[in-house]
């Protein structure tokens, strides 16, 4: 079969690094503003693409934060979750492993109470009418206090079941792996799987600190590991997954344009690197986006597709069973 743009845009995928509140679409945002009587500085769509040009890494946070300001009651967060589910069909995303942020409503007076209810309804409704496979992972923020997370993490006590991982976001710049060792620690003991961003603005050493002092089994973005060659090897030995995300890494300057990438590179080295939309509303596209944008800058092949797609089901979380189920369905639309 000749690879077209509609060929990759049909294969069954799995998405693995996709923070809830970074798909929040601009028209929902202006509409629960409205309804939640919340202040931003626009109000159309057009103005808010125009605010979504980033110096950096903190601009976009700045940004993030205030537009998950809106989110206020049960019913916005199922929308939020619905919206980013409905994007999930139109990108052929058969299965996502969803990161929640609670200290993000926490600080706006917004619980547990309040967002899982909403969260657990849109899951409920999407596997119902699709059929789609998602998982829930607790993300705390680097910026914050290690108190402040394992208190975050104690409240989560209260919905058993629900995440199937700890992991963290936020900026990496002087929040090193050390200072959530015990918080990695507690969440080990609890039973979750463990992963955490790093190597994005951060160093390879931020990756090795993630890897030894965390333990994590899966790094977010992690980049930057092919400034130590030694790490590389490490990687690729023992197959720790990196969740890329193209689309973004270009739009906060990690690369200055997407032929300077380094995942291409990663992949022919045999690293479990996987392909993501991380905040796809902020950083100009959803997972099909992200993957054309790759076959576009690198004349990828068929193979290189398919094999970047199947990494995604093979650092999933999900039972081995799954996902040898999800890899024979893409071996038989390769052979046909």
């Amino acid at each position: 079969m000749t690879m077209t743009s509609e060929w990759v845009a049909a294969l069954p995928k799995a998405e693995l690094h996709i923070h809830i509140d970074g798909s929040l679409q601009a028209e929902r945002m202006l509409q629960l503003a409205k309804k939640n009587n919340i202040d931003l500085p626009y109000g159309t769509v057009e103005e808010v693409d125009k605010a979504y040009q980033f110096k950096d890494l903190q601009s976009f946070l700045d940004l993030y934060y205030l537009g998950a300001s809106v989110l206020r009651e049960e019913a916005d967060f199922y929308h939020l979750l619905m919206d980013y589910l409905l994007k999930c069909q139109e990108n052929t995303i058969v299965h996502t492993e969803i990161m929640i942020e609670p200290q993000t409503y926490l600080a706006n007076g917004i619980g547990f109470d309040i967002f899982m209810p909403g969260f657990k309804r849109a899951i409920v409704d999407a596997q119902s009418r699709w059929g789609i496979s998602v998982l829930l992972i607790l993300s705390l923020l680097k910026h914050t206090t290690e108190e402040e997370c394992i208190e975050v993490l104690t409240m989560a006590d209260g919905y058993p079941g629900d995440f199937v991982a700890l992991g963290m976001a936020s900026t990496e710049m002087g929040n090193p792996p050390e200072k959530f060792q015990r918080l990695f620690q507690l969440g080990r003991e609890r039973g979750y799987r463990l992963q955490t961003h790093a190597g994005e603005e951060g160093s390879a050493d931020v990756i090795w600190g993630s890897l030894r002092v965390m333990q994590a089994e899966r790094i977010d973005h992690g980049v930057r590991c092919t400034d130590d060659p030694q790490l590389v090897d490490y990687l690729c030995s023992r197959q720790i997954p990196l969740t890329v995300c193209p689309l973004s890494n270009v739009r906060l300057r990690v690369f200055d344009k997407m032929a300077d990438h380094n995942i291409i590179e990663l992949l022919k080295k045999g690293i479990l690197v996987t392909v993501n939309s991380d905040d796809p509303t902020y950083f100009g596209g959803f997972l099909n986006a992200n993957y054309q944008a790759l076959v576009d800058a690198f004349n990828l092949d068929k193979e290189d597709v398919l094999a970047l797609v199947k990494n995604g089901f093979r650092a999933s979380y999900l039972p081995e069973d799954r996902v040898q189920k999800f890899l024979d369905e893409l071996d038989q639309m390769e052979a046909g």
